[in-house]
């Protein structure tokens, strides 16, 4: 029975590498948001003469909110990577790791992930406001309603990671 133990609890440790190809699928949505970004930068300066001071801000934003969304993703696949699958011992030596990798926690990256999408929800509702004559009073409402869940759901976050902090 011992031996039936030790091979089920081997098949249930090797389990963590179905989650390889979930990082990989991660990189794959790193390449279409590039594409998406130069998307937006080429569209940026074809309309640069013409475009008025409000589309060039909620096109910057545009950028802005795609490269939020792209350093999120980087932080989601190393450091669940390293969290779940396998550490990353290869490039502990190497010059251009990020200080932060094999330091972040399942509780760090999910405050990070939701001040990510507090920011990127923030972000979404500045363009909407700066696009308010095209809206309606309701989509508004949902907008400012969803940012305003984020943004509480953050804190909350926050509060419960400093209430495990003390307990432990």
């Amino acid at each position: 029975m011992k031996r039936l133990e030790s091979k089920f609890e081997h098949i249930l440790f090797s389990s963590r590498w179905l989650m390889a190809p979930v990082y990989f699928g991660l990189v794959l949505a790193l390449i279409v948001l590039l594409v998406k970004f130069g998307k937006e930068v080429f569209y940026l300066f074809d309309h640069i003469m013409t475009a008025t001071g409000g589309e060039m801000i909620i096109g910057v934003l545009s950028l802005v909110d795609i490269a939020l969304i792209m350093n999120l993703l980087v932080i989601i696949m190393f450091s669940g990577y390293e969290n779940f699958v396998s550490k990353m011992e290869d490039l502990h030596s190497h010059q251009d790791r990020p200080d932060w990798m094999g330091h972040i926690g399942f509780s760090d990256l999910k405050i990070k992930l939701i001040g990510s999408i507090v920011a990127i929800s923030g972000i979404e509702l500045l363009k909407a406001f700066m696009n308010v004559d095209n809206l309606t009073d309701r989509h508004l409402a949902w907008m400012v309603g969803i940012h305003i869940t984020f943004l509480a759901s953050g804190v909350l976050y926050a509060l419960m990671d400093k209430i495990s902090y003390k307990s432990h």
